[in-house]
């Protein structure tokens, strides 16, 4: 894994691992879909971007289409202002098909590797019951052996928030903005029943309690493989 700064701070009972953004220089981000990432992780993103506008961040969606591929690639960019260095790349692989699509989407996996050398990688949770989300974590993992990786979750109809083991402590500014960003750059999603501010806020405030974010607020992940230097 590469080296990732890391520093111990004590809370009371509790010790916190803080892994600083001024610490690393680039930023994988993987989503099957569009508003994947912002969903599941935007608040982070905004957070390192503020805190390091220098970090690099490589932005991939796998199915962007028509409407989608155009919320895709306006909202990455909306999430990555603060950031200096953004690329964003969009892919066409069909929706919900992803494990028929298995040898296709390893190769674009192949080619990112070619490309990018990143120092965290930010991808979906093995054991989200999305079928594309599951095939774009097994492939990250297939692919980027060497990498700090945290899974983040999706909220959904499917019920599968699991026990996450890490947790990225977020203002409420910050995840105001999120939930802004949202709203802003994904019209096609405002009916469906789970797209609302009130599921967005409520998981990262749960997530604060369980992590007890000084600011209330925070996001998950599953750190499934960490060394410790």
């Amino acid at each position: 894994m590469l080296p990732i700064g890391l520093s111990l701070v004590s809370m009371g009972q509790a010790a916190v691992i803080e892994l600083a953004p001024s610490s690393f220089g680039s930023v994988l981000c993987l989503g099957a879909h569009a508003d994947d990432v912002e969903i599941g992780c935007g608040g982070t993103i905004l957070h390192w971007a503020e805190q390091n506008p220098k970090l690099k961040f490589h932005w991939v969606v796998f199915a962007a289409h028509g409407d989608r591929r155009t919320e895709a690639e306006r909202s990455a960019h909306g999430f990555l202002a603060a950031s200096k260095n953004p690329h964003v790349e969009l892919h066409a692989f069909r929706d919900s098909f992803f494990p028929s699509d298995f040898a296709e989407i390893k190769r674009a996996f192949e080619g990112l590797k070619a490309r990018v050398s990143p120092d965290v990688i930010l991808t979906h949770h093995g054991a989200d019951k999305h079928q594309d989300h599951r095939v774009v974590s097994e492939l990250t993992w297939n692919t980027f052996r060497h990498h700090l990786i945290l899974e983040y979750e999706i909220p959904k109809y499917d019920g599968d928030l699991g026990q996450p083991n890490a947790f990225i402590a977020l203002d409420e500014t910050t995840c105001d903005k999120k939930i802004d960003l949202l709203y802003e750059h994904f019209p096609t999603q405002a009916g469906r029943t789970w797209f609302d501010r009130e599921t967005f806020r409520g998981l990262m405030r749960l997530r604060g309690v369980e992590c007890a974010a000084p600011n209330r607020f925070a996001e998950a992940f599953y750190a499934r493989k960490l060394r410790l230097s």
